[in-house]
């Protein structure tokens, strides 16, 4: 049995959700593993970001994101809403907000609540079965990290830990 870990980064834009199509990184790991049977798991160690499978719809809208894409956001947003000012949560309290000041970030930076809910209902993970050294994602399927946080552009980093033989 072998289990190898490997991770890369992303960089989302701010100011929206940022879906980053994952698939070929992912798929480009497992064939240097050689791995032909066993699990490959797609993680995110940011409370902020999901991991998805979900087709890929091609046409896109407006704002750079696919129809598909938009169409969670704006499902998201009606359960959801973006988090726009102090008090509309209650996360960030007062405890947090000083907290997150000594660590180098301001108020407006942790006005990410509406991010973190919805990380937590997307999930921050996929487990994708291997066979015969495919990712067993069916005939549509892609593999999307997405960086819920508006708040700024950052580095993310999506963690891939394939176990197998």
């Amino acid at each position: 049995m072998t289990t190898i870990s490997k991770s890369f980064k992303v960089r989302s834009t701010g100011m929206r959700p940022t879906f980053h199509t994952v698939t070929d990184q992912v798929k480009d790991i497992l064939a240097e593993t050689g791995v032909q049977s066993g699990i490959c798991l797609v993680f995110s160690r940011h409370t902020t970001c999901a991991v998805m499978i979900d087709e890929d719809s091609f046409d896109r809208a407006y704002t750079g994101l696919t129809y598909l894409q938009q169409d969670l956001t704006d499902v998201l947003e009606t359960m959801i809403p973006t988090c726009r000012k102090d008090g509309q949560y209650m996360h960030p309290g007062p405890e947090l907000t000083v907290f997150a000041a000594e660590h180098g970030e301001d108020k407006p930076g942790t006005l990410n609540t509406d991010a973190h809910l919805r990380s937590s209902i997307i999930g921050r993970s996929e487990a994708i079965p291997i066979i015969d050294g495919k990712l067993q994602l069916g005939e549509f399927g892609h593999i999307y990290f997405v960086d819920f946080d508006h708040t700024r552009a950052r580095d993310r980093e999506v963690i891939i830990q394939i176990v197998g033989e």
